[in-house]
């Protein structure tokens, strides 16, 4: 508690600690626009901070440079599919640890088993419903 100028003013410990947390920032790589564009603001909606890429090269320097919490990751893009991007992730030590979730229409277990042997931590079929989603994401970053 401190006193100002004659008015007791309480000093809430954890109001404060909570002000100073980050949002965490999710990386959404997804060549589809609407489907980038409905998870982001699904994000948004979340209290995350979502950044966009709209195929893997870009997703590749995007994770690189913001180093994201987590990353959603589309498998069938343009320029670098997802396999490409997490190979490449996983073998740079700055983003190797980053926990990643593959989006895909194709639920082929051979494609879902080489996502997860890549090092995918969870593999989600589009189309995904907000709740699926938010648990795989909140079940990562617990």
């Amino acid at each position: 508690m401190f006193r100002l100028y004659g008015f007791f003013l309480c000093f809430d410990e954890q109001t404060a600690l909570d002000s100073t947390v980050r949002m965490k920032r999710v990386l959404v790589i997804e060549d589809d626009l609407t489907i980038r564009e409905n998870t982001i603001e699904i994000l948004e909606l979340n209290n995350y901070q979502p950044i966009a890429a709209k195929n893997g090269v870009e997703g590749v320097i995007a994770a690189k440079s913001h180093l994201p919490d987590l990353i959603l990751c589309d498998i069938l893009m343009p320029e670098l599919n997802g396999y490409g991007v997490i190979k490449e992730l996983k073998a740079n030590p700055s983003t190797a640890r980053i926990p990643f979730i593959f989006l895909s229409a194709s639920v082929e277990k051979n494609e879902i088993r080489l996502g997860l042997e890549l090092g995918a931590d969870l593999y989600l079929k589009k189309p995904f419903g907000l709740e699926e989603l938010m648990e795989a994401i909140e079940k990562l970053l617990a």
